[in-house]
């Protein structure tokens, strides 16, 4: 199925109106759609509009708290629970990323553990809103039961995403935004929706077999093997384990029981990007970084190396001008 390209102003103001039809206030849904249409200029549509729907059946049955009241509690100088009232993890996401940058600011670091919140979509658009304040940052989330852990046929883990930023002077920051599975299952979710086949190392069926076909995924497969397990079981641990929520198995489903609550969580730590050195010297060491593995010789096929999040950043100045794709159900839902 083809994809349409409609400018992001237009995308934006459908999801709003869409998220306020079922009681979201409108900055709330402002900046849902903020986080969305981030995911869909970097390229990344299994975290944009294409979320919509979701998020308004669960809000619609109340596994989304439209009028949530956010409360922080400091645990210490430079640490904060902050408790989201099971709301839109977007929204949540975005004002404990910005206490975090604040404490990190008054001591240097600044570490928040996020409680009760709901599906954030892409962590990128919170390690830029950290880079934009020269601020160092890594986020972690967990996700509800999909991945088969290393040597199992049933999942364990979710797809629990980990993201680092870090500030420039001169360049665009570079950003590591990545699932701890080989994808995570929006990208699954978006080639049902297009009807295309999958690579065999995204997921497996019931039985632990690799499918092609998106429609027989029952579980995901951790990136690395080993490696991406290991990754997935930190991240459970520094979100929900650290901050008393649940974990594993034991986490509320995103599709399905849309009347609960997920309570999910996610843990912010931010860092001065003077905290050991001069913050110049750190920013002009980024740019420096940059540069120098622009100039790393290329493989053989390809044009030139970029830093992690770049390719994304440049899919963003393409999109910013000429529009984003968006499949034609996507959009017939929105403007319904």
């Amino acid at each position: 199925m083809s994809d349409l390209i409609v400018k992001a102003e237009e995308v934006k103001e459908l999801v709003v109106e869409k998220l306020i039809s079922v009681g979201l206030s409108h900055n709330h849904a402002a900046t849902v759609s903020d986080v969305l249409i981030h995911a869909d200029l970097r390229g990344v549509h299994s975290h944009g509009v294409l979320r919509t729907e979701h998020y308004v059946k669960r809000l619609a049955k109340g596994g989304i708290n439209a009028d949530s009241d956010f409360s922080v509690e400091r645990k210490g100088r430079a640490a904060a629970l902050f408790d989201g009232d099971n709301g839109m993890g977007h929204v949540i996401g975005k004002e404990a990323m910005d206490y975090s940058i604040q404490l990190s600011k008054e001591n240097g670091i600044g570490i928040v553990g996020v409680i009760n919140s709901s599906h954030c979509g892409a962590l990128s658009y919170f390690s830029e809103q950290a880079a934009k304040e020269d601020t160092i940052s890594m986020i972690v989330t967990q996700t509800d039961s999909a991945v088969v852990p290393f040597g199992g046929a049933a999942s364990y883990f979710g797809t629990n995403p980990i993201a680092f930023g870090f500030p420039a002077k001169n360049k665009r920051p570079i950003i590591l935004d990545m699932a701890t599975s080989n994808v995570a299952f929006g990208k699954v979710l978006h080639a049902r929706e297009k009807g295309e086949s999958i690579p065999p190392d995204w997921g497996v069926e019931e039985h632990g077999h690799p499918v092609t076909d998106p429609s027989e995924v029952k579980y995901l497969l951790p990136v690395g093997g080993p490696k991406g397990y290991g990754l997935a079981l930190t991240v459970d641990v520094l979100s929900g384990i650290l901050t008393g929520s649940a974990f594993g198995p034991s986490i509320t489903p995103m599709y399905g029981n849309y009347e609960e609550y997920r309570r999910l969580s996610h843990t912010i730590i931010t860092m001065d990007a003077g905290l050991f050195l001069e913050k110049e010297e750190f920013l002009t060491s980024i740019d420096q970084m940059i540069e120098e593995l622009h100039k790393v010789t290329p493989a053989k096929g390809v044009e030139k190396v970029l830093v992690p999040g770049e390719p994304e950043q440049i899919k963003q100045e393409k999109y910013e001008k000429h529009g984003i794709p968006v499949s034609r159900t996507v959009y017939d839902y929105l403007k319904s």
